[in-house]
């Protein structure tokens, strides 16, 4: 006998379900509550907030890499056409 078995409870009918696969679908077909999914796994989620905590605790290392992919430096770029105009005209107007 499982004393500490999780269970996945209804929150409109307090019914209680094995898996949260049983929930979800439980969800869809009897409530017609809508499902999320996760967009990087397909994993369904009853609530937006579930789906958020997934999101930050299994893909974590992919958001990370988006925050800091801002962050670094290209360096050896060469300048842009541009960038070169830009520096002969500073040059030139500090002549006069």
């Amino acid at each position: 006998m499982k004393l500490f078995a999780k269970k996945f409870q209804c929150e409109q009918c307090k019914e209680e379900f094995k898996t949260q696969e049983d929930l979800i679908s439980h969800a869809r077909h009897v409530h017609h509550h809508p499902v999320v999914k996760c967009t990087e796994c397909g994993q369904e989620f009853i609530h937006e907030a579930d789906r958020l905590h997934h999101a930050r605790k299994e893909h974590q290392e992919k958001m990370e890499h988006r925050i800091h992919k801002s962050e670094h430096k290209h360096e050896n770029k060469s300048p842009s056409p541009q960038d070169e105009v830009d520096a002969h005209t500073r040059n030139f107007s500090d002549n006069f």
